[in-house]
């Protein structure tokens, strides 16, 4: 019986698309038989630090990726918003499913949108995307610093220390929980994180027996998306946390790519958007990138990695 190894973190949530992997693999073999490598990241364990302090969402991936070069698993499923801009040598994303739900979600036991809250309400994120877009619009929030998995920010709410947090709500529905959504952010507004919503396998670029398994999973309209959003973070050399979103939508042939740099304070923060043929997707990535660096987006970016 053939066998595949997919190494997961052990949070709920990469547990649950872990397990999302195995079966739609188990649907296309049915004789396959699958394992779980879970493991605790540093990222998992240090949850007393902001996580752009320390080295951002990378540390998430990089013993998941060790586990791999060293051959104790064939696989690893990451949430694309997590992946860094360069994978490590030897290693490929060649499968992504379809994408879930791209958009942020508040969640909150007082209020049911973001401008019913009133000056000095806290509210709860460790994502400077999510903080500067929040005080650009809202700049008499409090926004507080807020690690851990679901479970735990949520916890954190209840207890009354937030009034409100942002989560990503594919994340809530995919644990089954997305009736703790108040409302969806609008994303024209509160642009998605790189890959937000899309799950992707990691393997050896040489791995043809693992690729031709993963094959049937993989979703050409959130490959092409996908194509465009990692296209432009890495020409603006973003990395997972600095004050960056680039999100793109298919529509027919089509594609639309939005993004936007800014300080986290949101004092300053731009935005740009184009359109153009769906086969050309990484070029308007780039282009996208090249039009926000034209008006001063590597220099917010320096200035944030400085700070």
């Amino acid at each position: 019986m053939a066998a595949l190894r997919i190494v997961t973190r052990k949070s709920r949530l990469a547990l649950w698309q872990a397990e999302h992997v195995r079966d739609r693999l188990l649907q296309a073999h049915p004789d396959l038989h699958v394992e779980f490598v879970a493991i605790s990241t540093q990222g998992d364990r240090t949850l007393d630090v902001p996580l752009a302090a320390f080295g951002g969402k990378g540390l998430f991936l990089k013993e998941l990726e060790q586990t791999l070069l060293d051959g104790r698993a064939d696989v690893a499923v990451h949430s694309m918003k997590d992946v860094t801009v360069k994978l490590p040598d030897g290693l490929d994303i060649p499968v992504v499913l379809k994408r879930g739900n791209p958009n942020d979600a508040l969640v909150s036991n007082l209020y049911a949108e973001l401008s019913a809250m009133p000056a000095g309400a806290r509210l709860g994120t460790c994502s400077l995307r999510r903080k500067c877009l929040i005080r650009e619009r809202f700049p008499t929030l409090e926004v507080v610093d807020l690690r851990g998995n679901v479970t735990t920010r949520l916890a954190r709410l209840d207890e009354g220390i937030f009034d409100a947090i942002i989560l990503a709500a594919a994340g809530l529905e995919r644990l089954g929980i997305a009736e703790r959504i108040r409302g969806q952010l609008d994303n024209k507004v509160f642009l998605p994180a790189v890959g937000q919503g899309v799950i992707g396998i990691e393997c050896h670029e040489d791995d043809r027996r693992s690729i031709e398994l993963l094959q049937p999973l993989h979703d050409a309209r959130t490959a092409t998306e996908l194509a465009a959003e990692r296209a432009a973070n890495a020409a603006l050399q973003g990395g997972c946390n600095v004050p960056l979103a680039v999100f793109a939508e298919v529509r027919n042939d089509r594609l639309d790519v939005r993004g936007m740099v800014g300080l986290p304070d949101g004092s300053r923060v731009l935005r740009e958007s184009l359109s153009g043929a769906a086969a050309d997707a990484a070029a308007l990535g780039t282009e996208l990138a090249s039009r926000l660096i034209a008006r001063g987006a590597d220099q917010i970016l320096r200035a944030v990695y400085a700070g």
